[in-house]
């Protein structure tokens, strides 16, 4: 844990409410694009990040130090945000919410604009894929491949060995790459 979050955190258990209002700052537009991925919904990403404030609040003085304050955090959301999908699944038959657009990123000037039609075409058809995955898939695929994790920070994010979280990544690769191949028309792997 940074010298400055455990400066802070100390602050916190201080009564000093600046404090965490600073650790909010510092963590929350991570925290944020991590479960916006999972939940790929703004609206509840941002539930999810503010519950999970709430909860950091309460539950601070429990906090141990012994792993990073992030990764500790991401552990809430990620709790808050399958407690979330469970509750949409018991409610209403789960919807994929195509209309949600993840923010195009422009990587660079005088690209063709055929590139960036293309470009759109492949981030949705990759976000529909996304979407069709299992919660545990494509969570261990969203914190992995594009939050950057480390296996031994995945593993202690979701209190399971570095071994599950190997397999359940694996199995995630593959089954997205099915998924993408029925997408595009291509049988999948090891069918005829």
């Amino acid at each position: 844990m940074s010298v400055e979050d455990r400066q802070l955190i100390e602050q916190c258990l201080q009564g000093q409410m600046e404090a965490f209002g600073e650790l909010v700052r510092r963590h929350q537009d991570r925290l944020y694009n991590a479960v916006y991925r999972f939940l790929d919904n703004a609206d509840d990403a941002q539930d999810v990040v503010q519950e999970t404030f709430v909860s950091a609040w309460q539950a601070l003085g429990r906090f141990k130090g012994d792993a990073k304050l992030f990764t500790w955090l991401y552990r809430i959301a990620i709790n808050h945000a399958i407690d979330l999908k469970r509750k949409q699944r018991v409610s209403r038959s789960l919807e994929v919410h195509l209309n949600d657009e993840m923010p195009v990123t422009d990587s660079g000037t005088g690209s063709r604009p055929d590139d960036a039609a293309e470009r759109h075409e492949d981030e949705e058809r990759l976000r529909r894929a996304m979407n069709s995955l299992s919660s545990e898939h494509r969570l261990v695929l969203v914190m992995k491949d594009i939050e950057g994790m480390k296996y031994e920070e995945m593993a202690e994010a979701l209190s399971v060995p570095i071994g599950t979280i190997r397999s359940r990544l694996h199995r995630a690769r593959l089954e997205l790459r099915e998924i993408l191949e029925r997408m595009e028309g291509k049988p999948a792997v090891g069918t005829t």
